[in-house]
């Protein structure tokens, strides 16, 4: 896909990943861009950076858990600003815990953002995308939606339902002239990662770094994009020895050392961990 002369939106559009996405189309010539974040404040920075760079700015203060809202504003966006030929779904938190000390609020969270915050700009989007017979969506998922990590079961969950339904869409919307693509970021040094335990061993890679694989990605229309030479390390590992993987996972996850050595020792005797 060329993006020069087309008009995209991107959700989650106020910082990390979704920001360096808005500022790369800018710098392709994007004609138009509709930024979606929740915090309106942080959109208008965004928007004046892309205004620099001569591109027309569309802000919509959005909390995409709001159906109702985001169907108003999303028929009239596309009412008073023309159609949308790229969408780009990179809304999402991430909360990090252990398993049984997780709080249901915050799975919650994750559940509606991740998951049900990108269904519903989906729907209405590709909706409008099939009457004009073009368009094309990436969701962001994440390496977790491929090889899940403990401490973020929740998060990875998500992330393996964008996958699946990223998949499904893609075979559904084809005969819309639509494509569907993933985008999977490993390990990206944002403001959203900052606040959890990062795994050891693990390189962060950069939210402008994620943004120009996005961009390369579109123009090889490839159907996934996979960041980073340690995520197609990792997904070849799950491939051919997944055991190994997961001891692997287990070693870099920040849990105590104690409760890591007693999780192989069990495991290796074929008992489940309590």
């Amino acid at each position: 896909m060329n993006v020069q002369g087309k008009t995209a939106l991107v959700t989650g559009a106020s910082r990390g990943i979704g920001r360096a996405i808005a500022l790369e189309l800018a710098k392709q010539n994007v004609k138009r861009l509709l930024l979606v974040a929740r915090n309106r404040q942080r959109l208008a920075e965004v928007a004046t950076e892309v205004e620099a760079l001569g591109v027309e700015v569309v802000i919509l203060a959005l909390d995409l858990a709001q159906p109702v809202e985001v169907n108003i504003a999303i028929a009239q966006a596309w009412r008073n600003h023309g159609p949308i030929h790229l969408l780009i779904n990179c809304a999402g938190v991430a909360h990090q815990a252990p398993f049984l000390q997780s709080r249901l609020p915050n799975v919650q969270e994750e559940i509606a953002i991740n998951l049900m915050g990108m269904y519903t700009m989906t729907r209405l989007v590709a909706r409008r995308m099939a009457t004009q017979r073009e368009g094309t969506i990436v969701n962001v998922s994440s390496l977790m939606g491929k090889v899940a990590a403990p401490t973020m079961a929740t998060y990875s969950a998500t992330k393996y339902a964008i996958l699946g339904f990223t998949q499904a869409l893609r075979g559904e919307l084809a005969t819309h002239n639509i494509r569907v693509i993933a985008l999977l970021p490993s390990l990206t040094d944002t403001d959203m990662v900052r606040d959890l335990q990062w795994f050891r061993w693990v390189m962060p890679t950069t939210s402008q770094k994620v943004a120009q694989a996005l961009v390369t990605g579109l123009q090889k229309e490839s159907p996934e994009i996979l960041v980073g030479w340690q995520s197609h390390l990792a997904v070849w590992c799950n491939r051919i020895a997944p055991w190994l993987l997961e001891k692997i996972l287990l070693m870099a996850a920040p849990l105590s050392k104690d409760r890591q050595k007693r999780y192989l020792r069990f495991k290796q005797a074929g008992v489940t961990l309590r």
